[in-house]
């Protein structure tokens, strides 16, 4: 298990020893499969920020992320990071911000979201918009 913020600020690097592709600025989560879709990264040159499929990782570990491909995802998903995020209940009943997100780096899949209000379980996200993270009611 990993925590979202454990993985922000890590070196991306290709395999082969390749100079560092930048650094991860966040996680994109879908929420119909319940994984890590996209990794977003600044790289190192020029500091712009760009994004990859979370296919191209292959490991990660406690000081960097190996990906196996730099090339961008045909399609990019809208930037939703997580981490502060207003937590709504499908009726609309507030339910904090989230405070960080555990998931399995082998596979990206959520186990469970930390809320200001309580641990969530990743089963109970409905959905993620501009607005807010959606959870069913506990």
């Amino acid at each position: 298990m990993m925590l979202f913020s454990e993985v922000r600020g890590l070196r991306v690097v290709a395999p082969a020893g390749a100079r560092p592709l930048g650094t991860v600025t966040s996680l994109t989560v879908d929420p119909a499969s319940g994984a890590v879709s996209h990794l977003w990264l600044r790289g190192s040159r020029w500091g712009r920020e760009t994004v990859l499929a979370w296919d191209a990782v292959h490991t990660i570990g406690p000081t960097a992320v190996r990906v196996l491909t730099a090339t961008a995802p045909d399609t990019v998903p809208p930037r939703h990071d997580l981490l502060g995020r207003r937590v709504l209940t499908e009726a609309g009943t507030g339910h904090g911000t989230v405070r960080d997100v555990a998931f399995a780096p082998e596979t990206g899949r959520i186990l469970a979201v930390l809320t200001t209000r309580g641990e969530v379980a990743a089963d109970r996200v409905l959905g993620l918009g501009d607005y807010a993270l959606v959870v069913r009611a506990g």
